[in-house]
């Protein structure tokens, strides 16, 4: 195997994050230099400023839906309505803040994560205000659920989201401390409402936790979007001589290469890494998944002005970055029957177009407008694990990496972009959508696997949070140590966030059979958390419980990657997200349901406690289901000879 890989020794500033994130590509021609416009994280600076805001808004936000069974408590009271009837109360609100997400996402994708947030912000504060007149549940389904799980949404997708999108290298960590803000949220909140509560009653409550909501306003305004950076293609007499500096260095890792495989190193480039001359099926017109628009890194690739020849790939080095980043060159398709030898004599390089990448602000001349980068064109944007874990980042360096996930905006999309113009549906609105929601998916057995287990896990999430605080109080403990149980729930949460991220990135740890063994154990727990009610036994249960819930929310997305791949990523989280808003919407009142049918708790419980043992079980063949799935597949994919 031959790489030939040159590096452009000139460095380049990470652009400031205070202005839009702009970026522009058209599809390649002969008049036209291709070009691409990327996020590159800036892995630190503003972006821990952005981390704290993150986890405020996770504070206030899981903070107050997790302590929202105290209000609805004292909302039954003061109405004179049952449990079924007042659940919904709740339900609606932690619905809508799930079922919203792809619109919210969609939203965000062409306004910025600022103004979505400022906005939701708004709504949800205004919501919890106007809740304060209420004259019937019915009215609070509205205003308080509804209206309020929508503003809330607006401001849990971005907070999320932006994070990923300002560290590459410390993504895990900077994604696990914001998200720990829902622990915190819980763990503060809790004791916080209660004692509001007691003292100012549930319509001033809402009042406050109004004021509250407030505060994401200032949060909101801290996610500055970050500027891109351009990638174009090199010129012609710049790649010439950077090839001719750099002769002697390719020499030399050739015949490294070379010499390790002769001691069989088993040196070997991985699938991700070759380039083929293929014509890509992607459409320009139209709204499409985002699968179906090209990448950056194929734009390059098809460049008719540099690709067809052998050549040294060059690109720049990002100062901020300890490593060179360039689009790396790749060998031909090779039989897998050769020995390693005879495929390093042999091989002949096919090798993707020199770049270089340029500082907005010191960009050439050009006849175009500036280049239009939005989040959701990222297959990575949802994923808030560490980078280390995608084939596609390992097998790359750090631009080519972000070359290879950034998709590429429309001509429609650019020039709406351009005109500033109001429209309805925009085509970054409708593009995010179309990729979010596309039902396509549901050819894969083991996504319909996932997303229906991911239904039944909150048909039994939001239960213990909702009456594990009435039920204790009902059987004998004292109001303060009920109230603290929430709190304990808050505390595992953190743990088990911390915990499971460091577990899974063990190597010989499957984060599939961690997702597993966390969900039976919780589900088994809350079927058993009504057998006794002293302080030992129902703390044990809290904590118990919400190690599970935090190794599900952790491990979603490393299950989705590993299992469906990261591409579809973006699609799968859009609808997860409405499996997981129906069970949410769901879970209070069948618990409610169950609660005004028997006169007590325990059915509740055990439902409860089933849907998550059941959402487990469903989980556990999906190694071999997911195996099949792809083997199948290789094999519809396969020409006949």
């Amino acid at each position: 195997m031959v790489v030939r890989v040159a590096t452009d020794e000139r460095p380049f500033e990470t652009p400031s994050s205070d202005e839009s994130g702009l970026g522009r590509s058209d599809s390649p021609s002969d008049d036209v230099e291709p070009e691409a416009a990327l996020v590159v994280p800036p892995d630190g600076g503003w972006g821990w400023v952005v981390v704290a805001a993150s986890f405020m808004c996770n504070v206030i936000v899981d903070g107050i839906i997790f302590c929202n069974g105290f209000l609805v408590t004292e909302i039954q009271k003061e109405f004179g309505v049952s449990e079924g009837a007042v659940a919904p109360v709740s339900s609606i609100l932690t619905g809508f803040y799930l079922l919203s997400g792809p619109f919210v996402s969609a939203l965000a994708n062409k306004y910025g994560f600022r103004s979505v947030t400022i906005v939701g912000s708004l709504i949800s504060s205004v919501a919890f205000t106007l809740s304060y007149f209420a004259t019937s549940v019915e009215y609070l389904y509205l205003v308080y659920g509804l209206l309020g799980g929508i503003g809330f949404c607006m401001i849990y997708m971005p907070a999320v989201l932006t994070v990923g999108f300002y560290f590459e290298r410390w993504r895990a960590l900077a994604t696990g401390l914001s998200l720990c803000g829902s622990g915190v949220g819980t763990f503060i909140l809790a004791p916080l409402t209660n004692m509001v509560i007691a003292k100012y009653g549930w319509r001033w409550t809402m009042v406050i936790h109004a004021g509250f909501i407030l505060v994401c306003v200032v949060c909101g305004a801290m996610f500055r979007p970050i500027k891109p950076v351009r990638v174009t293609l090199a010129d012609q007499t710049e790649e010439e001589d950077t090839a001719r500096r750099h002769e002697e260095a390719v020499e030399k890792l050739n015949s490294m290469i070379k010499l390790h495989s002769k001691l069989d190193s088993g040196i070997a480039m991985p699938p991700e890494m070759r380039f083929t001359n293929k014509v890509s099926p992607h459409t320009w017109m139209g709204v499409a998944n985002n699968t179906r628009y090209p990448t950056a890194e194929e734009i390059f690739k098809g460049s008719n002005s540099h690709l067809g020849r052998r050549s040294s790939a060059t690109a720049g080095t990002m100062k901020n970055l300890n490593k060179p980043m360039f689009i790396t060159g790749t060998v031909a398709e090779k039989d897998e029957q050769e020995d390693s030898n005879s495929n390093i004599d042999n091989a002949e390089p096919l090798i993707a177009a020199p770049i270089k990448v340029i500082s907005r602000d010191a960009r050439p001349r050009r006849s175009h407008a500036d280049l239009v980068a939005r989040p959701l064109y990222r297959d990575d944007i949802f994923f808030g694990a560490s980078l280390a874990r995608l084939p596609q980042y390992t097998s790359r360096t750090s631009l080519g990496y972000h070359l290879a996930v950034t998709h590429l905006p429309t001509k429609e999309d650019v020039q709406e972009d351009e005109s500033g113009k109001c429209s309805l549906c925009p085509e970054a609105v409708r593009r995010a959508l179309a990729t979010m929601l596309d039902v396509s998916l549901f050819k894969s057995p083991t996504f319909i696997i996932l997303a229906i287990s991911g239904f039944f896990t909150m048909l039994g999430f939001f239960v213990p949070y909702m009456y594990v605080k009435k039920r204790a109080e009902e059987n004998g403990m004292s109001v303060d140590t009920s109230v603290m149980l929430v709190s304990v729930i808050g505390i595992a949460n953190i743990v088990g966030r911390i915990a499971c991220g460091l577990v899974s990135s063990m190597p010989r740890i499957s984060p599939l059979w961690l997702n597993n063994i966390a969900l039976s154990a919780g589900g088994v727990a809350t079927m058993l958390s009504g057998l006794w009610f002293d302080n030992a036994y129902q703390f044990s249960y809290c904590v118990a419980f919400g190690l599970a819930v935090a190794c599900f929310s952790s491990l979603r997305s490393i299950l989705v990657v590993e299992y469906i791949g990261l591409e579809q990523l973006t699609n799968c989280f859009g609808l997860f997200l409405l499996f997981q808003g129906l069970g949410a919407l769901l879970s209070a009142p069948i618990g409610g349901i169950l609660r005004d049918m028997t006169d007590g708790f325990e059915a509740s419980f055990y439902a409860s406690g089933a849907f998550l043992l059941f959402s487990a079980m469903m989980c556990y063949p999906v190694d071999y289901i997911s195996r099949w799935e792809k083997s199948r597949n290789k094999l519809t994919t396969t020409p006949k000879v």
